[in-house]
């Protein structure tokens, strides 16, 4: 016998729990629910930790006995959701009213509610939308299951945010997206206090993963058939604070170069204050991590990155980006910009447009400042008009589309190795182009000439740019110029279609296996 959330922080709606559960008979309930085909579907909002997080979201759920569905009505519905700015609160409230109508109409329907949005708003999701069944915060994902069920037992809904993390989101049942890349979460949380942002009080104190147990989940992955794993972090930078290693990020990097068939690794995203020449270093000496970096800037105006709070000044992010080039001159650089913060004037905007202009971003994440009740910048004085933002934001965007098209231009004739994806661009079915990733994380959407191999998602093709434009670049190869290396996790997308079809994999495959929280891992340096 157990009481499911004892020695939980409990707050919410009618959460009577004497009732206890009889672990047997709670057994029989979700074979029973799996017999019945109860089908899940989780819709994600924010950034690549909650992508991450909805990984896990889908294997708990599969777990418990549900089965993922993407068209159609599924049975019960989660929403991972961020609050990093106003749409999104306005995103979630609009999909909740539209489910209300589908849910009356289908008696058994669930609707849950977790992530950034959900650890802010708490009970105030339950008196907006009474329909929902659970709610449960960043600190809880494991909780889920519990909720929906003790939801159905009791027909009430439930709510359990904890303050602080329960369990490390990567030792949860995992469904991931992609069978040749993964997410890796190296720590949780965040101990930055930037006036804009609201992650710090919903994610908690940054709480960083031993260095063993990363690489022991990537060496899984890999074994898994992926060949890419990109490095997850709020500040990955400052990796190893907790455990008294400040140069605990860069290691980890160079550990990661000695992975047996790992081909690609990324990371986002650093801070440029705790970014050192240490990462540099490892990022340039280490083969399998790749000539790709996202630096947030968010203001080229000193006065406003020390409103901000953001401890560092436009000198200090040039420098990086300059140390950076020099040791990898063909690397690519985006960011992060916020327009419009409160009291920024033409010449803090000015200063902005001058660092984007010499920074040659290959890519820019441009935001409208977004008010959000309980940060620091939300009091500040001097809230600028609608108006100017825009006008301002416009202008970013069109020195930055700029920016990119020539730089994406200069990419015209290089020979570039693209990982293949399973994406296809916005007219791939008229131009017949597959899609894939650079090594520098530019977008090549290419064609097969005629007669060549057709990749699988996960191989590799070799081949040169042909044509550019501001967001991606184009191949046409001749049958000279392109090359094609069939890979592991070619052989793994192979295992998943045969896998999800119920046919035989290809005979040169290995039996698939599901990552379920942590696989088996094969000693260090064992051939894969």
């Amino acid at each position: 016998m157990g009481v499911h959330g004892a020695g939980r922080t409990l707050e919410g709606v009618s959460i009577t729990l004497p009732v206890l559960f009889d672990e047997t008979a709670e057994t029989a309930r979700t074979t029973q629910d799996a017999a019945e085909r109860r089908t899940y579907e989780v819709r994600t909002f924010g950034c690549q930790m909650n992508v991450h997080d909805s990984e896990r979201i889908s294997g708990l759920l599969e777990e418990a006995g549900l089965s993922r569905v993407d068209e159609g009505q599924a049975d019960v519905v989660v929403f991972n959701t961020c609050a990093v700015r106003e749409n999104a609160d306005n995103k979630l409230y609009g999909n909740l009213g539209i489910l209300k109508a589908v849910k009356e109409a289908r008696p058994g329907m669930q609707i849950a509610v977790g992530g950034c949005l959900a650890q802010k708003d708490r009970e105030t999701i339950l008196k907006k939308a009474p329909w929902v069944d659970a709610v449960f915060g960043t600190h809880n994902i494991g909780a889920l299951p519990a909720l929906l069920q003790r939801a159905r037992h009791n027909q009430d809904a439930q709510l359990e945010i904890l303050e602080s993390l329960d369990v490390f989101p990567s030792t949860l049942p995992t469904r991931r997206e992609s069978v040749y890349a993964g997410w890796v979460s190296i720590s949780v949380g965040c101990n930055n206090t930037c006036t804009f942002c609201i992650v710090p009080s919903l994610r908690g104190k940054e709480r960083d993963r031993r260095p063993g147990e990363i690489l022991a989940e990537i060496e899984a992955l890999v074994a898994d058939g992926a060949i890419e794993v990109t490095l997850l972090g709020q500040n990955v930078n400052s990796y190893g604070v907790e455990f008294g290693d400040r140069g605990a990020f860069a290691k980890l990097l160079r550990a990661c170069g000695s992975i047996e068939g790992l081909e690609r690794v990324r990371f986002t995203s650093p801070h440029p204050a705790a970014f050192t020449d240490d990462v540099i270093d490892a990022m340039a000496e280490t083969s399998n991590v790749m000539p790709q970096l996202h630096m947030p800037l968010q203001s080229g105006s000193d006065r406003v990155l020390k409103a901000m709070r953001r401890s560092y000044r436009s000198a200090r992010f040039l420098g990086i980006l300059e140390r950076v080039r020099e040791r990898m001159p063909h690397a690519s650089i985006s960011t992060d910009i916020i327009v419009g913060f409160p009291g920024e004037t033409e010449e803090d905007f000015q200063a902005t447009l001058d660092v984007v202009e010499e920074s040659r971003f290959a890519t820019a994440f441009t935001f409208q400042y977004s008010k959000r009740p309980g940060t620091p910048a939300a009091d500040l004085p001097d809230q600028l008009p609608k108006a100017v933002v825009q006008e301002r934001f416009e202008r970013l965007t069109a020195l930055q589309d700029r920016i990119a098209r020539e730089e994406n231009a200069r990419q015209v004739g290089r020979l570039v190795e693209v990982l293949v994806t399973d994406q296809q661009g916005r007219k791939g079915g008229e131009t017949h182009r597959l899609t894939g990733r650079a090594r520098d994380q530019r977008l090549v959407h290419f064609s097969v000439p005629e007669g060549a191999e057709v990749p699988r998602p996960g191989d590799l093709v070799t081949l040169p740019i042909t044509e550019a434009a501001s967001f991606h670049l184009l191949s046409d190869p001749s049958p000279a110029e392109y090359a094609l290396r069939r890979s592991r996790a070619g052989a793994a997308w192979d295992r998943s279609q045969a896998d999800s079809c119920g046919i035989p994999a290809p005979s040169d495959s290995a039996p698939r296996a599901i990552p379920l929280g942590m696989p088996a891992v094969p000693a260090r340096g064992t051939a894969l």
